[in-house]
């Protein structure tokens, strides 16, 4: 059986990603995000990999794009402003479609905002985030344990569609400590026939970039782009539904706010109020078609956040605004409580809209 371990979730992300294959890690230290640069630096020369602080975040993600180019398996952390920065970096890797796995471990904004825990880097994540026609799988762990495996996950989904992979976590879940356990798999392997790896005088030579001068070509890439991506979102959105088979009310929260949720729906449930989760797991691809499904029966949504409402767009979208979407919400680095959910869940169930 394999062992339990008592990890902090920033660790989770390191060791899971030296799991993963990833040998080679630039980055550049922020709170709270900090402890993934340090479990690197410790452990990568002991494996043969590379591990180096940058001068920069805008030095970090260009190590990355080179390293990605070459084939290797690669990995970037910071959190929101580091983030901010890196979004040049991060827009160049898209345009000339090479995997990495970014870790944004989230923190309050605009600005410096503070170091506590925030969701609001939402649209950042979910919408691009750098210039141009792209867009970024974004996954969104609730637990140390899954910033273990969605680290795992993120890396194959990265390599099998030649694209980044974002890890969006939070301040709280980066920064607790749960026990965990780490499956004995080999990871798995994608062929990279457009790496840079030298001809050896046997191929002809691979170029990457993101530059094209000729209008027509690049409107092409774009199109192409946009096909792989429609495929992403037919094929690998991921959700969890809790106490969904007979809800009246539907409850939608990522990361530590689906925590907070699920108690509030428990003691909701106790009430006699038919609530429901819908947590999704991918932000993008979002999950739509367990929105969709719910906004046939329930009567309302309500989104929990750690931001000022950032995901109630995509859930009015994935519900074609069939029934209206309440925002519970704290900002600044603030949590919303259970209790604060279940007076939400109760105002609905009143009619109190």
């Amino acid at each position: 059986m394999a062992e339990r371990i008592l990890m902090k979730g920033n660790e989770a992300i390191a060791e899971a990603a030296i799991r993963a294959g990833c040998r080679h890690y630039f980055g550049y230290p922020i709170t709270p995000q900090t402890e993934i640069a340090a479990y690197m630096a410790k452990k990568m020369p002991k494996i043969g990999g590379v591990f180096l602080q940058a001068e920069s975040e805008i030095a970090s993600i260009n190590m990355v794009y080179g390293a990605s180019a070459a084939g290797m398996r690669v990995m970037t952390s910071s959190s929101s402003p580091g983030i901010s920065l890196k979004t040049e970096g991060l827009s160049y890797i898209a345009g000339s479609d090479v995997p990495a796995l970014v870790v944004n471990v989230q923190r309050g904004g605009p600005g410096l905002g503070g170091i506590q825990p925030s969701q609001s880097d939402y649209f950042q994540a979910t919408k691009g985030g750098g210039h141009g026609d792209y867009r970024m799988i974004v996954l969104a762990p609730a637990s140390v344990q899954e910033m273990a495996s969605l680290t795992i996950k993120g890396f194959d989904l990265a390599d099998k569609y030649c694209m980044t992979s974002m890890i969006l976590a939070d301040g709280t879940i980066g920064q607790m400590m749960e026990p965990i356990v780490f499956e004995d798999e080999e990871p798995k392997t994608y062929e990279k026939p457009w790496a840079l790896t030298g001809t050896e005088c046997k191929r002809p030579h691979n170029i990457i970039n993101s530059l094209y001068l000729k209008p027509e070509e690049l409107e092409k890439k774009n199109f192409d782009r946009y096909e792989k991506y429609k495929l992403i979102e037919e094929n690998e959105p991921m959700w969890e539904e809790y106490m969904m088979e007979d809800a009246d009310i539907c409850v939608v929260a990522f990361g530590i706010a689906s925590r907070v949720a699920k108690n509030a729906v428990v003691t909701a449930r106790s009430e006699g109020i038919k609530v429901g989760l819908i947590r999704p797991i991918t932000l993008w691809p979002f999950p739509v078609a367990p929105i969709s499904a719910a906004a046939d029966k329930v009567k309302a949504f309500i989104s929990v956040e750690l931001n000022m409402g950032q995901m109630v767009e995509d859930i009015k979208l994935a519900s074609q605004c069939k029934k209206p979407v309440m925002l519970c919400n704290r900002t600044g680095g603030m949590i919303p409580s259970p209790d604060q959910v279940l007076e939400s869940i109760r105002k609905v169930e009143k009619g109190d809209n």
